[in-house]
């Protein structure tokens, strides 16, 4: 059990141009974003709504340092949540999943992960989009943890010291894909397939948590983290025990729970308990040719 009461954490774009001198500019910065917490039970509350700017949890990563100050943002301001958009809750240098993590049958086997392109992470309410070509395509709602510092050599005793916080992950797949793919790259790592957010928790007791899929509308059958085959600890000394874990890094743990294709035009909301719900639309792709 956590000795500490869980908080929130969440990367967030100001939803205003910034003002400077009285001044509004046209335009903001594409890559503007600020870290924000809320320590409120009820999330829902005016109180679960209104959060406070704080430093970067992230101060070794150049790619999760505040933005520069403006006004209304400064350290220590309160912010009401319809004053900002939510952003995945970091911007990693790696994601992984876990394969066929999934009770006894998951834990009879080697603990086995796969790397997710970290330019596949969007954030909620941010479009799935899904090419004509992908066929058959799944989601996967998550346990994720938030890596909160560089860690190698993880142990069973120090697992838990490298996570900053938890959140829902959508582990989108190409089940065709999947197929003819043997390394999964296609199948997990195309553009928009990794939606995270909408924050952080952090001090959860990870141990039962119930997982669950909503699909236009249609709960589908829940599960739980208990479900897991390889727990959160066991993943990170697995995974730390070939690769330096970097702050920011996304670790998608596993789905145990009852999923359905989705096709453009749906909605898909990941819940996780104690940390909320995470909705995404799902549209067809509209990649432009980008210039070199």
């Amino acid at each position: 059990m956590t000795s500490r009461l869980p908080r929130r954490i969440a990367r967030v774009r100001p939803a205003q141009a910034p003002t400077v001198a009285g001044q509004t500019f046209a335009l903001q910065a594409p890559d503007e974003h600020f870290f924000v917490a809320n320590d409120a039970s009820d999330f829902t509350s005016v109180e679960g709504t209104r959060w406070t700017v704080l430093e970067s949890p992230f101060p070794a990563s150049r790619a999760n340092a505040n933005s520069p100050a403006r006004e209304g943002w400064e350290l220590g301001a309160v912010v009401n949540q319809d004053a900002f958009t939510f952003l995945a809750p970091s911007v990693p240098a790696n994601v992984f999943g876990m394969a066929h993590n999934t009770g006894q049958p998951g834990r009879d086997l080697p603990p086995q992960a796969f790397h997710k392109a970290a330019s596949s992470v969007i954030g909620p309410g941010e479009a799935i989009q899904l090419d004509s070509t992908v066929g058959y395509v799944d989601p996967e709602a998550e346990l994720t943890v938030v890596v909160g510092r560089a860690a190698r050599g993880l142990t069973l005793e120090t697992a838990r010291s490298a996570i900053l916080g938890y959140t829902i992950g959508n582990d989108v797949s190409a089940r065709d894909l999947q197929k003819t793919d043997e390394l999964w790259i296609s199948a997990k790592s195309q553009d928009t397939f990794t939606p995270a957010g909408p924050w952080m928790v952090t001090d959860l007791d990870d141990s039962n948590l119930e997982i669950g899929i909503v699909h236009n509308g249609n709960e589908l059958k829940t599960a739980s983290s208990a479900d897991l085959g390889w727990k959160v600890d066991e993943i990170l000394v697995y995974l730390s025990s070939f690769m330096t874990l970097q702050p920011g890094d996304l670790v998608l743990t596993g789905f145990p729970a009852e999923c359905a294709r989705i096709q453009p035009g749906d909605t898909v909301v990941c819940r996780v308990e104690g940390i909320g719900e995470l909705r995404n639309p799902v549209t067809s792709a509209s990649w432009e040719d980008q210039p070199a």
